[in-house]
């Protein structure tokens, strides 16, 4: 199998953290439901996304959520295509830190931005922080359910990269 220039691209597309480990800290953990954390979202940076990518998308998803439909904890979407990172606080939407012309759509919390992990007493839980490169950006405002959106971001995945951390109370 030949690999051409976007090819080599969409298998390098990298996401990375300065500060999410394999475990959430206290600064991740969300401050409510149970929990007592900073909910400060992480800082995130990728690398080598393809050269069609209009727009990227961020979330992170709590596949081990006892909802029976996992647990959105962040959604931001249309992250411009020359953007590469997202800064600690991204996803505290009063702060304004996100990059210009982004959504920030609502977590599962009912809250919208960055909500961190909260699992219940005892159990381990997984955290997929996964960043799309997208074909377009998403015609979505932010308060599409999260679903649509993720219906929306899935539809128009040019490449993702993940990370996973864990978290337990």
């Amino acid at each position: 199998m030949e690999l051409n220039d976007d090819s080599i691209a969409k298998k390098n597309f990298t996401l990375k953290s300065n500060n999410l480990k394999g475990q959430a800290s206290a600064k991740d953990f969300f401050n409510s439901f149970g929990c007592t954390g900073q909910n400060t979202s992480p800082h995130l940076s990728w690398s080598d996304a393809p050269k069609d990518t209009e727009s990227f998308a961020v979330t992170i998803f709590d596949v081990d959520a006892p909802s029976g439909s996992g647990w959105w904890h962040w959604i931001i979407f249309n992250i411009p295509a020359n953007v590469t990172e997202l800064k600690p606080e991204a996803g505290d939407v009063s702060k304004s830190i996100a990059p210009e012309g982004c959504v920030q759509g609502r977590n599962d919390y009912g809250t919208f931005g960055y909500g961190g992990p909260c699992p219940p007493p005892g159990q381990l839980h997984q955290y997929l922080v996964t960043v799309f490169a997208l074909k377009t950006k998403l015609d979505l405002d932010k308060d599409t359910v999260p679903a649509i959106i993720g219906f929306n971001i899935n539809d128009n995945t040019i490449a993702k990269a993940s990370i996973v951390i864990y978290a337990q109370r």
